[in-house]
């Protein structure tokens, strides 16, 4: 299939539709993906659209990118971090036609999951990006750029939901009802965070804040975890991003697409194989209140999500992409049940939790 790839974008870094062969790759969402294999030699390549939409300053991740690849060759050196690679001329990304691109090294004999299948590999992922966070522990994450503006705010998220609440019409509130008296008995939550938002002991860390298990590559054969990828996201943050997002995303067999919530479960061994990956490398990282805090990043996470499509619902589903009226509506039921879950089970999950920070 011919691909309609910018040829000068492949010129900027020394390529031409005719000693390439072009492939689109991924299912991801925001950055269009490109495989790049070389006719003239072995390697191959990830060549990415940055999507400025979701994006706006692209400038920001190439910088922060670069700052954190620097800081890690000079610290941990055999440490695998997928910084792009430069154009000819030596920029971090390449601007053709109006867009930002980069292009990566491509890992061979590694694969990425759209969906977990084992507890092990829940274990690999947590591992992966809790060792990220150790070996950037002691970097100044306040020199890095945000590259979304309040991506994991809840304050902002909370406001977001409120302001809707307001403009939208009595139907969809009518349709609504219990799932705007969820969100409104769970806005604790947000109280309850910015009780300790401002200690000493609650660092802003580099954080990945996209922990899904797509973004971490592992070994094709032992299923062994290799690098994280996906780095667009990575910016100051609090360690809840990463954790929560992992608890959010890995827990239930279902995604938020699902609409039988008699299946948005926890799976309990998936919990406790996420958690020994994590504190396998963050442990000793973590101060007393982050350990306190392990359960709450879940429910901080899950109850985000939630306000975000309740909130993209009650605006008339502007954001999200939906297949049928009120599918957002329905991944914000499938969000607040699986906060539910994280409540039913908060013993059990504590326990597991003590049981490894020993």
């Amino acid at each position: 299939m011919e691909l309609n790839l910018d040829s000068e974008v492949l010129k900027t870094y020394g390529f031409t539709k005719v000693n390439t062969i072009i492939t689109l790759i991924g299912m991801g969402l925001i950055n269009r993906t490109y495989l790049l294999s070389p006719v003239s030699e072995e390697n191959k390549f990830i060549l990415q659209n940055i999507n400025t939409n979701v994006f706006k300053h692209p400038q920001n991740i190439a910088r922060n990118l670069k700052l954190i690849a620097n800081y890690l060759a000079s610290k941990y050196p055999d440490y695998l971090f997928i910084k792009p690679i430069s154009t000819i001329s030596g920029e971090e990304m390449a601007f053709t036609n109006g867009k930002y691109w980069r292009l990566l090294p491509y890992i061979p004999h590694t694969i990425s999951l759209e969906v977990l299948n084992e507890p092990k590999q829940a274990y690999e992922a947590a591992r992966q990006f809790g060792k990220l966070s150790r070996l950037l522990a002691d970097f100044d994450a306040t020199t890095l750029q945000e590259t979304i503006s309040g991506f994991h705010d809840l304050s902002l998220r909370v406001n977001q939901f409120e302001n809707a609440l307001k403009l939208a019409s009595p139907k969809l509130k009518t349709i609504a009802k219990q799932q705007i008296e969820d969100a409104t008995s769970q806005k604790y939550l947000l109280d309850y965070f910015n009780s300790f938002s401002h200690r000493k002991d609650f660092p802003d860390r580099v954080m990945h804040h996209d922990t899904k298990i797509s973004n971490v590559l592992l070994d094709a054969e032992t299923f062994k975890g290799v690098c994280v990828i996906d780095l667009d996201t990575m910016m100051p943050g609090k360690f809840i991003s990463d954790l929560g997002d992992m608890m959010r995303t890995y827990l239930c067999a279902f995604s938020e697409n699902e609409t039988d919530l008699s299946k948005i479960n926890i799976r309990l061994p998936y919990f406790e194989a996420m958690i020994k990956g994590y504190l396998s490398e963050m442990k000793s990282i973590l101060t007393e209140t982050e350990k306190d805090l392990i359960l709450f990043s879940g429910k901080y996470m899950i109850y985000m999500q939630a306000l975000r499509f309740l909130t993209d619902f009650l605006n008339g589903n502007i954001y999200y992409p939906i297949n049928y009226p009120a599918q957002n509506l329905d991944r914000a039921k499938n969000q607040f049940k699986l906060l539910s879950e994280l409540s039913i089970n908060e013993k059990e999950l504590q326990k597991i939790i003590e049981e490894n920070l020993v």
